[in-house]
């Protein structure tokens, strides 16, 4: 079997998700070393003893590991893992528009394996030379053993958000930073995706740019696309203060965990509970005393997000917008509670009629915890991507 190797010591999250996995790949038989990016040189001299020529491949979220990092490029500036002919397998869990600039170099055995459908269509667009797939949604973890999580009527809080806020405000910057004519094509966009929440950047970056300058080359639309991140940025942060923002001034306390939500304004602010940031299992602590739990899809219009998962599988009831891969996953009123972004007025009914009846959250928890168990968790994942490197796909 295939050593692998995974990284620790950078973005909190993406570290849980990689030792999720390390945990299921070991349980497969395969040898695992984790190497911690905030302690290179220690990592690389164990790394060294762990690697075997022609059996080592990289499993890494977010291009950690080739991202220009000193300690893994040669003087040359060759990445370690051309060097040692090393197989790579980037899950991505952002848009790829953000990652142009790594997409451009890349490693020569380098697989991008999407979180959304969309994304992977994206990929097979603009980087047709990359090997791309499979489709792997993120994952959830269960953070006690089966069937010991609280019944919902005993749990603490009402209704939890469990992620960061961003005025959107804060990237108008970038909107208004070359003219007049330039900020009213931004803010078309932006209109038409707040109006149309289906669409994805992309699509609404093509029908506007064609709607003014006819047919677009594909490498221009290309160039435009990596220049858009602050549009996808200002609509999801537009529409996770609303959601938040609906329930609150509705008069429902929900309790917040993450950073920057002192900044939203609420016309009922004394019902928005701030918390502090936590980590990964300081999250998952959380979820496990949450009635109902909210989460706001980050314009993953084709895939799924832990925060869905993580909610089910620690007992809580997710209410949630859907995506075109959650309506195959999910059951309104079933195995969670699912709204629309375009009639985000109706959160607080929804909210208000299930802390109304604990049976039927119970129920619905039940049913959630089932469907997660079954088919989303870091296990499950890992086997797919068991079969990928073992195949050396």
């Amino acid at each position: 079997m295939k050593k692998i190797l995974f990284f620790v010591g950078d973005i909190e999250t993406q570290g849980y998700f990689s030792l999720q996995i390390a945990e299921a790949m070991k349980a497969m038989g395969h040898e695992v070393f984790i190497y911690d990016l905030s302690k290179p040189w220690g990592s690389t001299e164990k790394f060294f003893r762990f690697f075997e020529k022609g059996n080592t491949v990289l499993i890494n979220f977010n291009f950690h590991g080739m991202s220009g990092e000193e300690y893994f490029l040669d003087e040359n500036g060759t990445m370690m893992w051309d060097a040692l002919a090393i197989p790579s397998y980037n899950i991505v869990v952002d848009h790829p528009m953000y990652y142009h600039h790594f997409l451009e170099k890349v490693p020569q055995n380098y697989h991008h394996i999407s979180i959304d459908r969309k994304h992977d269509a994206y990929m097979k667009r603009f980087f047709p030379e990359i090997i791309n797939g499979p489709f792997l949604p993120l994952a959830g973890t269960k953070l006690y053993p089966d069937r010991s999580n609280v019944p919902v009527e005993f749990r603490k809080y009402d209704v939890t958000m469990v992620g960061n806020y961003c005025v959107p405000a804060t990237f108008e910057k970038y909107i208004t930073r070359i003219d007049d004519e330039y900020t009213a094509f931004y803010y078309g966009m932006i209109d038409d995706l707040l109006a149309n929440p289906w669409k994805t950047v992309e699509e609404v970056a093509q029908s506007h740019l064609e709607e003014e300058l006819g047919e677009v080359p594909e490498e221009e639309m290309k160039k435009v696309m990596a220049a858009l991140t602050f549009i996808d940025l200002y609509v999801r942060y537009t529409f996770r203060g609303r959601a938040v923002q609906e329930l609150v001034d509705a008069g429902i306390k929900v309790h917040v965990f993450g950073d920057g939500w002192d900044l939203l304004e609420c016309r009922q602010a004394q019902n928005l509970m701030i918390m502090n940031s936590l980590d990964s299992v300081g999250c998952l602590k959380k979820l496990c005393q949450t009635k109902l739990s909210l989460n706001v899809m980050p314009w993953f219009k084709d895939g799924a997000h832990d925060r869905i998962f993580n909610s089910m599988l620690n007992g809580a009831v997710c209410l949630t917008d859907s995506s075109i891969y959650l309506d195959t996953v999910l059951q309104d009123d079933v195995n969670c509670s699912i709204y629309t972004l375009e009639h985000m007025d109706r959160l607080p009914e929804l909210a208000v009629g299930l802390l109304a009846s604990p049976e039927r959250m119970q129920e619905m928890a039940d049913q959630g915890y089932e469907t997660a168990q079954a088919g989303h968790t870091w296990a499950h994942r890992a086997q797919v991507l068991h079969e990928l490197v073992e195949n050396g796909q």
